[in-house]
Protein backbone atom coordinates (compact mmCIF):
# COMPACT_ATOMS: atom_id res chain seq x y z
CA UNK A 1 0.00 0.00 0.00
CA UNK A 2 1.64 3.20 -1.24
CA UNK A 3 0.59 6.70 -0.32
CA UNK A 4 1.03 9.33 -3.00
CA UNK A 5 2.14 12.85 -2.02
CA UNK A 6 -1.46 14.02 -2.56
CA UNK A 7 -2.73 11.16 -0.41
CA UNK A 8 -0.33 12.12 2.38
CA UNK A 9 -1.46 15.76 2.17
CA UNK A 10 -5.13 14.74 2.36
CA UNK A 11 -4.40 12.46 5.32
CA UNK A 12 -2.57 15.27 7.12
CA UNK A 13 -5.48 17.66 6.56
CA UNK A 14 -7.91 15.03 7.84
CA UNK A 15 -5.80 14.43 10.96
CA UNK A 16 -5.48 18.17 11.66
CA UNK A 17 -9.27 18.51 11.46
CA UNK A 18 -9.82 15.45 13.68
CA UNK A 19 -7.31 16.75 16.25
CA UNK A 20 -8.80 20.23 16.47
CA UNK A 21 -12.45 19.10 16.69
CA UNK A 22 -12.33 18.25 20.44
CA UNK A 23 -11.11 21.80 21.14
CA UNK A 24 -13.92 23.27 19.02
CA UNK A 25 -16.38 21.08 20.93
CA UNK A 26 -15.40 22.56 24.30
CA UNK A 27 -17.20 25.96 24.03
CA UNK A 28 -20.41 24.21 22.99
CA UNK A 29 -20.00 21.68 25.82
CA UNK A 30 -19.65 24.44 28.42
CA UNK A 31 -22.58 26.37 26.96
CA UNK A 32 -24.86 23.33 26.88
CA UNK A 33 -24.04 22.23 30.42
CA UNK A 34 -22.03 19.12 29.55
CA UNK A 35 -19.62 20.01 32.37
CA UNK A 36 -20.51 20.17 36.05
CA UNK A 37 -20.46 23.22 38.33
CA UNK A 38 -16.79 22.46 39.03
CA UNK A 39 -15.51 21.78 35.50
CA UNK A 40 -11.76 21.93 36.15
CA UNK A 41 -11.22 18.24 37.01
CA UNK A 42 -13.35 17.22 34.02
CA UNK A 43 -11.47 19.59 31.73
CA UNK A 44 -8.15 18.24 32.98
CA UNK A 45 -9.24 14.69 32.26
CA UNK A 46 -10.66 15.62 28.85
CA UNK A 47 -7.39 17.22 27.70
CA UNK A 48 -5.26 14.51 29.30
CA UNK A 49 -7.31 11.78 27.62
CA UNK A 50 -6.75 13.32 24.20
CA UNK A 51 -3.03 13.76 24.82
CA UNK A 52 -2.79 10.07 25.72
CA UNK A 53 -4.90 8.94 22.76
CA UNK A 54 -2.73 10.89 20.35
CA UNK A 55 0.43 9.55 21.96
CA UNK A 56 -0.77 5.95 21.56
CA UNK A 57 -1.78 6.69 17.96
CA UNK A 58 1.70 8.11 17.32
CA UNK A 59 3.24 4.88 18.60
CA UNK A 60 1.13 2.90 16.13
CA UNK A 61 2.54 4.63 13.06
CA UNK A 62 5.92 2.91 12.68
CA UNK A 63 4.67 -0.68 13.10
CA UNK A 64 1.69 0.06 10.85
CA UNK A 65 3.93 1.54 8.17
CA UNK A 66 6.10 -1.57 8.34
CA UNK A 67 3.17 -3.99 8.29
CA UNK A 68 1.41 -2.21 5.43
CA UNK A 69 4.72 -1.57 3.62
CA UNK A 70 3.83 2.10 3.38
CA UNK A 71 6.77 4.31 4.33
CA UNK A 72 4.67 7.39 3.59
CA UNK A 73 2.77 6.88 6.84
CA UNK A 74 5.91 7.93 8.73
CA UNK A 75 5.33 11.47 7.45
CA UNK A 76 2.26 11.87 9.67
CA UNK A 77 4.04 10.78 12.86
CA UNK A 78 5.41 14.25 13.67
CA UNK A 79 1.96 15.81 13.14
CA UNK A 80 0.39 13.44 15.67
CA UNK A 81 3.26 13.93 18.10
CA UNK A 82 2.88 17.71 18.00
CA UNK A 83 -0.86 17.49 18.58
CA UNK A 84 -0.18 15.16 21.52
CA UNK A 85 2.20 17.78 22.95
CA UNK A 86 -0.44 20.50 22.35
CA UNK A 87 -3.07 18.65 24.37
CA UNK A 88 -0.56 17.76 27.08
CA UNK A 89 0.45 21.44 27.32
CA UNK A 90 -3.20 22.57 27.55
CA UNK A 91 -3.69 19.96 30.29
CA UNK A 92 -0.71 21.43 32.16
CA UNK A 93 -1.90 25.03 31.64
CA UNK A 94 -5.36 24.25 33.02
CA UNK A 95 -3.71 22.77 36.11
CA UNK A 96 -1.38 25.75 36.55
CA UNK A 97 -3.76 28.59 35.67
CA UNK A 98 -7.23 27.39 36.64
CA UNK A 99 -6.69 24.74 39.29
CA UNK A 100 -3.76 26.19 41.27
CA UNK A 101 -4.00 29.76 39.88
CA UNK A 102 -0.22 30.10 39.57
CA UNK A 103 0.34 29.65 43.30
CA UNK A 104 3.98 28.68 42.81
CA UNK A 105 4.55 27.56 46.39
CA UNK A 106 1.62 25.17 46.15
CA UNK A 107 2.72 24.04 42.69
CA UNK A 108 6.17 23.15 43.99
CA UNK A 109 4.67 21.35 46.97
CA UNK A 110 2.32 19.35 44.73
CA UNK A 111 5.20 18.34 42.45
CA UNK A 112 7.23 17.06 45.38
CA UNK A 113 4.53 15.42 47.48
CA UNK A 114 2.17 13.94 44.88
CA UNK A 115 3.87 11.22 42.87
CA UNK A 116 1.40 11.15 40.00
CA UNK A 117 1.96 14.86 39.38
CA UNK A 118 5.72 14.27 39.34
CA UNK A 119 5.21 11.57 36.70
CA UNK A 120 3.02 13.92 34.68
CA UNK A 121 5.63 16.70 34.75
CA UNK A 122 8.45 14.32 33.78
CA UNK A 123 6.29 13.11 30.88
CA UNK A 124 5.54 16.67 29.74
CA UNK A 125 9.23 17.61 29.83
CA UNK A 126 10.03 14.56 27.70
CA UNK A 127 7.31 15.53 25.22
CA UNK A 128 8.63 19.11 25.18
CA UNK A 129 12.12 17.90 24.29
CA UNK A 130 10.75 15.66 21.54
CA UNK A 131 8.56 18.46 20.12
CA UNK A 132 11.38 21.02 20.07
CA UNK A 133 13.78 18.60 18.34
CA UNK A 134 11.23 17.22 15.87
CA UNK A 135 12.22 19.55 13.02
CA UNK A 136 14.45 18.63 10.08
CA UNK A 137 16.99 21.16 11.29
CA UNK A 138 17.41 19.28 14.56
CA UNK A 139 17.55 15.98 12.66
CA UNK A 140 20.52 17.33 10.71
CA UNK A 141 22.24 18.73 13.80
CA UNK A 142 21.87 15.55 15.86
CA UNK A 143 22.49 13.02 13.10
CA UNK A 144 22.28 9.45 14.36
CA UNK A 145 21.68 10.70 17.90
CA UNK A 146 18.30 12.11 16.82
CA UNK A 147 16.65 8.69 16.60
CA UNK A 148 18.09 7.62 19.95
CA UNK A 149 16.71 10.81 21.49
CA UNK A 150 13.26 10.31 19.99
CA UNK A 151 13.10 6.75 21.21
CA UNK A 152 12.58 8.35 24.63
CA UNK A 153 8.93 8.62 23.58
CA UNK A 154 8.66 5.23 25.29
CA UNK A 155 9.09 6.96 28.66
CA UNK A 156 5.91 9.11 28.54
CA UNK A 157 4.13 6.21 26.83
CA UNK A 158 4.65 4.25 30.04
CA UNK A 159 4.43 7.07 32.60
CA UNK A 160 1.31 8.88 31.36
CA UNK A 161 -1.07 5.91 31.80
CA UNK A 162 0.40 5.39 35.29
CA UNK A 163 -0.07 9.14 35.96
CA UNK A 164 -3.72 8.77 34.92
CA UNK A 165 -4.30 5.61 36.97
CA UNK A 166 -2.62 7.03 40.06
CA UNK A 167 -4.45 10.34 39.84
CA UNK A 168 -8.06 9.25 39.47
CA UNK A 169 -10.17 9.38 42.62
CA UNK A 170 -12.83 6.99 41.36
CA UNK A 171 -13.23 4.68 38.40
CA UNK A 172 -10.13 2.67 37.58
CA UNK A 173 -11.38 0.82 34.47
CA UNK A 174 -10.56 3.56 31.93
CA UNK A 175 -6.98 4.15 33.15
CA UNK A 176 -6.38 0.39 33.20
CA UNK A 177 -7.57 0.15 29.58
CA UNK A 178 -5.12 2.90 28.58
CA UNK A 179 -2.31 1.21 30.51
CA UNK A 180 -3.00 -2.14 28.82
CA UNK A 181 -3.09 -0.43 25.40
CA UNK A 182 0.20 1.32 26.12
CA UNK A 183 1.91 -1.87 27.29
CA UNK A 184 0.53 -3.70 24.25
CA UNK A 185 1.96 -1.07 21.91
CA UNK A 186 5.33 -1.22 23.67
CA UNK A 187 5.25 -5.01 23.32
CA UNK A 188 4.36 -4.61 19.64
CA UNK A 189 7.48 -2.45 19.25
CA UNK A 190 9.60 -4.66 21.51
CA UNK A 191 12.21 -5.38 18.81
CA UNK A 192 12.94 -1.70 18.29
CA UNK A 193 12.78 -1.04 22.03
CA UNK A 194 15.28 -3.82 22.80
CA UNK A 195 17.66 -2.62 20.07
CA UNK A 196 17.53 0.91 21.49
CA UNK A 197 18.15 -0.39 25.01
CA UNK A 198 21.12 -2.50 23.89
CA UNK A 199 22.76 0.44 22.11
CA UNK A 200 22.74 2.66 25.21
CA UNK A 201 25.66 0.94 27.03
CA UNK A 202 27.61 0.77 23.76
CA UNK A 203 27.21 4.50 23.29
CA UNK A 204 28.38 5.17 26.83
CA UNK A 205 31.38 2.84 26.47
CA UNK A 206 32.32 4.45 23.17
CA UNK A 207 32.23 7.89 24.79
CA UNK A 208 34.36 6.70 27.71
CA UNK A 209 36.91 5.20 25.32
CA UNK A 210 37.15 8.46 23.37
CA UNK A 211 37.58 10.43 26.60
CA UNK A 212 40.35 8.10 27.80
CA UNK A 213 42.18 8.39 24.48
CA UNK A 214 41.96 12.17 24.67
Amino acid sequence: MKLTPKGITRLKVLLHVAAVLPLLWLPWAFESGRFSADPIPELLQFLGDWALRLLLLTLCISPLAKKLKSGGLIKIRRLLGLWCFTYASLHLLVWLLLDLQLAWGQIGEELVKRGFITLGMVSWLALLLLAVTSTRGWQRRLGSRWQRLHNWVYLPALLIPIHFWWGVKSGWIEPVIYLVLSLSLLWWRRDKLSRWWRTRPKARNKKKAMNSEG
